[in-house]
């Protein structure tokens, strides 16, 4: 089992600026990508970013050169780092680790940016 837990959600006008957290614990070893995922009221939930253990991102076309992924493995944690931020990234962001054949969640975090 691998446990997530995010921090880092908010309130924040548009153009501003958040950074998300997701620490990892539990059986870690063996995690191979890293993510971040959102859901808005009424919609699927969508992927954000993924970042590999070896450092390759992938970055949807919605948030490509306005948020970068990055992770600090001494530390177990991920990172979002979410600038010019647009109302309609408001979500629940949810953190995701991949561990061989199972996928774990965390438990979110609220981002609403206000116009």
């Amino acid at each position: 089992q691998v446990q997530l837990v995010e921090s880092g959600g908010g309130l924040v006008q548009a153009g501003g600026s958040l950074r998300l957290s997701c620490a990892a614990s539990g059986s870690i070893i063996g995690v191979s990508t890293m993510g971040w995922y959102r859901q808005a009221p009424g919609k699927a939930r969508e992927l954000v970013a993924t970042i590999t253990t070896g450092g390759s991102t992938n970055y949807a076309g919605s948030v490509k050169g306005r948020f970068t992924i990055s992770g600090d493995n001494a530390k177990n944690t991920v990172y979002l780092q979410m600038d010019s931020l647009k109302p309609e990234d408001t979500a629940v962001y949810y953190c995701r680790a991949q561990r061989f054949g199972s996928g774990y969640w965390g438990q979110g975090t609220q981002v609403t940016v206000s116009s």
